[in-house]
């Protein structure tokens, strides 16, 4: 127990727990909270500064990082070493590819625009400029040092992320290595709230880390966050937190950060383990309400009527939201006087929208909300209640083109009229979203206004439109997989146009939040076709950007709606998939428990490519265990299916399956004869992909026959082929399998130029396995013989189907 540890090796040193927090630049609190068992997992910046005061080395360093952590360092302290600056004391040093990830390339900054119309809030702002300057208080000492974090609560609509936006622009030139930012949505009316493990990838994306290098695991890409917060300073912003939970993993755990928490909750988590400042942000006093309402309408204004002002401020409860909108309809209005605009108000009344301060049924905002709303024109107001019980964080104009079953031309002047009266929001060029409070109060006025059927087929427009363009842009993406029947969307859906893998991926990746949502809603509103077939037009963006935890997700929630429907085609496609994501993880046997049930369901529907799929990809989990006689077995009834039905692609396929397999027991000679057909119709065909892998298996072929010219000529039309596509990992094998060959004629040269830049490549993946160790030794060996290379794993990928 790191309690233990730390009061054992302290009372050794004769040192009090206050002597140890001046030494090691840490709270007493902190430390006694560790030597209790209440903190069992201190951040990695907390653990190394009470290493470095408890002068630990050698075993007893060691000893302390495994109490701290549960695993032994992996590499010298940071202190004592070369110029690493990735912390040994990581919770993730389990993951030896997490100390090799070098720093971001790009500083990020994630800041939305501070509103311009922003006001008041003078003592929270001093607040938190005394907490960035370390303050007078003893444990504040090494703020400017250590990770600080705030946390910002307060009630809906009462300017929390404005207050937080807007200091944080103020002091964002102190932190010159970026600025992160996240709304976690931790009170998204539809439940829609962001996983850590999504708002991580959001900051990975941010540093622009490759997709190729993002660890597959959520707790493998916390890490690799942390290490590129590591030596630099940030300021990151996680916006609307549901809880502790949901925001620890995201802290940056590294001395110079500084992490600002806003969330309707107190986050007493957060400020009792994470040592996190509390502040609250309440309803805004009469003087700074005035402030806003003069800010936004000018003071001459409010002097015409100072009892109108009060009455309005009053009503709005002192709550910004509230304010904001009057302000806006009022500015919109200027000949109006503000003594009509109270009497509105006035008149409105209260509804059944929960108050928005404590319980005082009197200060409830929804009169604000539905006045506003009574000013829209109708298909404006229409808008804005079908917005309501949209799934994800935000939409776009194509996408709410399809939701309301107008043109996109015909939507924008409504989406205009809803942003001038503050009840939507453009946040990003094209992206709108509603406040939380006011997509209730919308969800409140469909269900009013709006019958049934109608709200059925929204939903069913808006998962046309996200449906028949995700197919589009896994068109752009992918490598051949056999199609699916769409459904015929509504004539009024509008598909956007995706014509390059980069404007695909570029969709996706906007996409995610709602196409992930979308999916979710419909499993659970009776679409269950458009679940799955959505599901499946994702899994090639999944494959490529390594989203393996929303792989799982949707398709999982697309299999349990195609089981509640008795759909045994999505099952069976849904299956083969997941089989793919599960094989890609590690899990074999969960992929082959998927891939058996997607078989017998193939059978029992008499689908024989169904069956050849299933069979080809059991076949290639097997390959992955090393049970290659099994898996040619199966492989060879594929084909046998994939003829009978004509399937010429399938054919071609798993030919190079079966000649791998030969190839790793040793037929080489058959290998070359199932290639060469392999090729013959994957060339006809144009399918890239599979003639890069063919050539590359036959290349290994001819290279273990002695044939290295041969082999040469093979693995550099695999290599030319696998750049194409742009796979790191494809192209390092093919890269070593062509050194070997080339070492095999005698050119040493050559050999380790393509050593080393297959190991190039593996470092940047982040590999630092069996395969990336054999071609370091391979290249310090070059002068002494050398026997064969050690088998590369099998080049049989599970293609999507």
């Amino acid at each position: 127990m790191l309690g233990e540890v730390l009061r054992d090796r302290r009372r050794r040193l004769g040192l009090t727990q206050e002597e140890l927090a001046e030494r090691a630049g840490v709270s007493v609190r902190t430390i006694c909270h560790v030597e209790t068992g209440r903190i069992e997992h201190p951040r990695p910046a907390t653990v190394r500064r009470l290493a470095d005061a408890l002068d630990l080395t050698g075993t007893d360093l060691e000893d302390f990082q495994r109490a701290a952590t549960g695993v032994a360092s992996p590499t010298p302290h940071p202190s004592r070493s070369s110029n690493s600056p990735y912390s040994p004391y990581s919770s993730y040093a389990s993951n030896p590819s997490y100390f090799a990830y070098p720093e971001a390339k790009s500083i990020p900054a994630q800041l939305p625009p501070a509103h311009p119309g922003f006001s008041g809030r003078a003592t929270q702002l001093a607040a938190l400029d005394a907490l960035l300057d370390g303050g007078a208080d003893e444990s504040q000492a090494h703020a400017a040092e250590a990770v600080v974090v705030s946390a910002i609560a307060g009630t809906a609509g009462v300017g929390k992320t404005a207050l937080a936006v807007h200091w944080a622009s103020r002091v964002a030139a102190r932190f010159p290595d970026g600025q992160l930012y996240v709304n976690l949505r931790g009170f998204h009316p539809t439940g829609a709230v962001m996983t850590s493990a999504e708002a991580v990838r959001v900051f990975l994306d941010a540093f622009e880390v490759p997709a190729e290098r993002v660890p597959a695991g959520a707790e493998a890409q916390f890490g690799l966050y942390r290490s590129l917060c590591a030596g630099k300073r940030l300021l990151v912003l996680l916006d609307n937190a549901r809880d502790a939970e949901q925001v620890r993993p995201l802290l940056p755990g590294a001395p110079g950060c500084l992490a600002l928490v806003t969330s309707r909750n107190q986050l007493t988590g957060l400020v009792a383990a994470d040592g996190a400042h509390p502040l609250r942000v309440d309803l805004l006093t009469t003087a700074e309400a005035r402030q806003l309402l003069a800010g936004r309408l000018g003071p001459a204004r409010l002097a015409e009527d100072p009892k109108a002002v009060t009455e309005i401020i009053n009503r709005c409860a002192g709550l910004p939201l509230a304010l904001s909108i009057v302000a806006a309809r009022a500015a919109t209005d200027p000949h109006f006087r503000l003594a009509e605009f109270a009497g509105e108000l006035r008149a409105t009344g209260t509804g059944a929208l929960d108050p928005f301060t404590d319980d005082d049924p009197a200060t409830d905002v929804r009169a604000v909300f539905s006045w506003s709303y009574h000013h829209l024109g109708p298909e404006a107001a229409r808008l804005f209640r079908l917005l309501g019980p949209h799934p994800g964080p935000d939409i776009t104009a194509p996408a709410a083109a399809g939701l309301t079953g107008l043109g996109p031309e015909r939507l924008r002047p409504h989406l205009a009229e809803l942003t001038r009266a503050h009840l939507l929001n453009q946040h990003a060029p094209g992206r709108y979203t509603l406040h939380d409070l006011l997509r209730a109060y919308a969800t409140e006025l469909t269900h009013e206004h709006d019958p049934e059927p109608d709200r059925r087929a929204a939903l069913r427009r808006l998962l046309d439109h996200y449906l028949h363009t995700a197919a589009t842009a896994s068109e752009a993406l992918s490598w051949y997989r056999d199609p699916i029947a769409l459904p015929d969307p509504d004539d009024t859906v509008v598909r956007v146009q995706l014509d390059s893998p980069a404007q695909a991926l570029a969709w996706f990746t906007a996409e995610l939040p709602n196409l992930t949502a979308a999916v979710q809603q419909a499993a659970r509103s009776g679409f269950e076709t458009h679940a799955w077939q959505l599901a499946w037009t994702m899994a090639a963006f999944f494959d490529l950007a390594g989203y393996w935890p929303e792989w799982v997700t949707t398709h999982q929630q697309a299999l349990d709606a195609t089981r509640r429907a008795g759909d045994t085609v999505g099952e069976a496609r849904t299956r083969r998939n997941l089989a793919r994501v599960r094989s890609r993880q590690g899990r074999h046997q969960d992929a082959l428990v998927h891939l058996g049930r997607a078989l017998s369901l193939s059978r029992e529907l008499g689908d024989p490519v169904g069956q050849a799929q299933a069979l080809r990809n059991m076949s290639a989990v097997l390959g992955r265990r090393a049970r290659h006689t099994d898996a040619l077995d199966l492989a060879r009834q594929a084909l046998i299916l994939f003829q009978g039905a004509g399937h010429r692609i399938g054919q071609g396929r798993v030919l190079n399956q079966i000649g791998w397999h030969l190839s790793m027991l040793g037929d080489h000679r058959q290998t070359v004869d199932y290639c060469r057909r392999s090729l013959r119709i994957l060339q006809e065909l144009g399918d890239r992909d599979g003639e890069g892998a063919t050539w590359n298996s036959l290349g290994r072929a001819h290279h273990h026959l002695g044939a290295h010219q041969e082999a040469i000529t093979c693995f550099n039309r695999s290599l030319n082929l696998r750049r194409e596509r742009g796979d790191l990992g494809e192209i390092a094998e093919t890269l070593d399998h062509l050194a070997d060959a080339h070492l095999s004629v005698g050119d040493h040269a050559t050999a380790a130029t393509c050593w080393r830049e297959a190991l190039e490549l593996l470092d940047r993946l982040g590999h630092k396995d069996t395969e990336a160790v054999r071609i370091r030794a391979r290249l310090r060996g070059l002068e002494t013989p050398n026997a064969s290379p050690a088998p590369t794993p099998p080049d049989d990928t599970l293609h999507l189907a």
